[in-house]
């Protein structure tokens, strides 16, 4: 499933509930519940390290090959003006 890079807070929002969650269960001894919650995070945590390797990927820059105007302009030959007959 592809998510989009917007939607990056609310998966941080449900990974930071979730991490309040299991120390809930934890501290109240509801170790049949800790399991899922622990699936749940792990999948809420690759989700966000995908969303950071997508956003850094497409912040990265990225040689087309196409001069600069500076390399145009530094190729182009001068024009000689006409000769004068006499």
């Amino acid at each position: 499933m592809i998510v989009h890079a917007s939607e990056r807070p609310r998966l941080v929002e449900i990974r930071d509930n979730l991490l309040a969650r299991i120390l809930e269960a934890e501290r109240e001894g509801w170790l049949g519940e800790i399991e899922g919650l622990q699936s749940s995070l792990t999948h809420a945590e690759e989700k966000i390290a995908q969303l950071d390797a997508q956003i850094a990927r497409k912040q990265e820059a990225v040689d087309l090959g196409i001069p600069t105007f500076r390399e145009i302009v530094a190729r182009t030959t001068a024009v000689a003006a006409p000769s004068e007959s006499s």
